[in-house]
């Protein structure tokens, strides 16, 4: 199952998932934004159409908190894609577990202040949707469909 952070549905998943790391898929968040750089390069190239401003910069900060938390909570990156689909730009991270990202109250139960637990809800306000689905050999893909126009509302 997935569901769609923004407006709580759900649907079965359809995605091919693998349980190991897809060759020539980026391994560290680096990576990863050097993958986003190039698409969205190419993007400006054959379509004559450059980003909204800013857009790179959410662009790169969601596939940076994606792949850490891929690294740190899902076991290690599984796969990563990018591709701009119309005026969007869909990022997906795949990893070896199934529990659903979490967003966690910056203060614990002793008004500690937490290190952390603030990527999640970056991703969510950055991204115009967000979808978990299960893969079928185990773990999940998380994709983002960032905005690429001008005028066109993300999360808020």
């Amino acid at each position: 199952m997935s569901e769609n952070y923004r407006t709580g549905v759900t649907e079965s998943s359809a995605g091919v998932g693998r349980g190991r790391h897809e060759p020539g898929s980026p391994v560290s968040p680096a990576e990863a934004r050097g993958t986003v750089r190039r698409v969205l390069s190419e993007q400006t190239r054959t379509r004559g159409a450059d980003c909204a401003p800013d857009t790179l910069s959410d662009a790169l900060l969601v596939a940076s908190e994606l792949t850490t938390n891929a690294m740190l909570h899902g076991g290690g990156i599984t796969g990563f894609d990018a591709e701009v689909v119309d005026q969007n730009l869909y990022l997906s991270v795949s990893d070896r577990e199934r529990r659903r990202p979490v967003a966690l109250d910056p203060v614990d139960r002793q008004g500690r202040h937490r290190c952390g637990g603030r990527g999640w809800p970056i991703v969510c306000r950055l991204s115009r949707t967000v979808l978990v689905s299960d893969l079928p050999s185990g773990g999940k893909r998380v994709t983002a469909v960032i905005p690429l126009t001008a005028g066109v509302p993300a999360h808020g």
